[in-house]
């Protein structure tokens, strides 16, 4: 497994890091331990030693998964991230409530790597307002967090703020080469690398969407080499420089191996001809129409019911690829289908991409109403 080290003293890492908010679930929506659990262990088996967790994933129980999970192993065997939901502070002492209950759940006594949780304007205000990093600084003196960092879903302005407020160990940033070619990610790392602050990526594959991409897509890339779609895209962020850690949210075992076998591989970079493809691939996803959502299911649980992040990989998967459009009518059978939004706008205030999610949704309905009554 292929190292890197933003840490300390040189502490390497893998570069390929675990991240547990897509693990795999029951019928019901919860983490199937024992399958998640066998792909933990061999995960550190194949050398990963970088695992990621944040207070709301899983419905609140990824962070006790994992500790759980990884109470079979020596703590100085691997790295652990947690987040801060600043989401939630009311006050200056709400910090150190959810900072200790997160190392409870997690079962350790201090976190390698904590980040301030998806940070935008309005939570850059939050921190600054309840005293946020003073009180993580404090922590981390006391030995309780390693490094300090943020993850971010704004734009670059907002990127450029977060970075003049504090003296950063790192920040974790969705980076892709779909975003890189159609969204603002290039200036994202490009501030990064002008402050000098290491960058974890998130989201390398889109949500799942990179693994499988649009034909035309999938086509240019096969012209360099017969490797999986996502590691194309693995591949990509791993070749930027400022790049120290790579997270991956795996969902089953074959999806683990694939990316180990990729970041085992001496010949990861990019040579300069695929660097060439994968900009094609970019361009070819300009011309492309979708709903850029990962997944994350930040905009869930709906008041109405609503499966907003089914309803929009059900669109994006009919508009890219042609095919999906059953399940849009089961949605509506069931009544969790884009014409039961009320436009409350819940949602889009959760989502971290920014989505005007209610208007989305009305768009979505239109659209692929007509294409069922089309097949009547």
């Amino acid at each position: 497994m292929l190292t890197r080290s933003f840490y300390p003293g040189g502490r390497p890492h893998s570069l390929l890091g675990f991240g547990a908010m897509r693990l795999p679930v029951d019928e019901q929506g919860k983490i199937c331990y024992q399958q998640a659990k066998e792909m933990v262990d061999r995960a550190i088996a194949g050398g990963i030693n970088y695992f990621d967790t944040a207070y709301p994933y899983h419905q609140q129980t990824s962070e006790a998964f994992l500790g759980k999970a990884l109470a079979d192993h020596p703590r100085d065997s691997y790295l652990l991230a947690d987040k801060l939901p600043v989401w939630l502070l009311e006050k200056a002492e709400d910090v150190p409530r959810l900072f200790h209950q997160q190392l409870e759940r997690c079962q350790v006594e201090y976190f390698d790597c904590y980040l301030c949780h998806a940070l935008d304007t309005e939570r850059l205000e939050i921190i600054q307002k309840y005293q946020v990093l003073p009180q993580l600084e404090q922590l981390k003196k006391e030995g309780k967090i390693g490094l300090l960092g943020f993850s971010f879903h704004d734009k670059p302005e907002v990127l450029r703020q977060a970075l003049e407020l504090h003296h950063w160990d790192f920040c974790q940033l969705q980076l892709n080469y779909a975003d890189w070619a159609v969204e603002d990610a290039r200036q994202l790392y490009e501030l990064t690398v002008e402050f000098g602050v290491p960058v974890i990526v998130m989201e390398p594959v889109r949500g799942g969407f990179l693994a499988q991409p649009p034909q035309q897509v999938a086509d240019i890339l096969r012209q360099g080499s017969d490797r999986s779609m996502a590691s194309w895209a693995l591949r990509f962020v791993a070749s930027l420089p400022n790049v120290s850690l790579v997270l991956s949210g795996m969902t089953t075992m074959e999806q683990l191996e694939d990316n180990m076998a990729t970041f085992s591989d001496p010949r990861l970079p990019l040579t300069e001809e695929e660097q060439k493809l994968v900009a094609q691939a970019g361009e070819a996803l300009k011309g492309l129409r979708s709903i850029p959502c990962t997944g994350c299911r930040y905009c869930v649980p709906c008041p109405m019911g609503v499966d907003i992040p089914e309803i929009f990989h059900i669109y994006n998967s009919v508009k890219l690829f042609g095919k999906g459009l059953g399940g849009y009518k089961e949605l509506l059978e069931r009544k969790a289908g884009a014409d039961q939004c009320i436009l409350c706008g819940s949602c889009a205030r959760a989502c971290p991409q920014g989505l005007t999610i209610p208007g989305l949704l009305e768009k979505v309905h239109l659209e692929l109403k007509e294409r069922l009554e089309q097949k009547k």
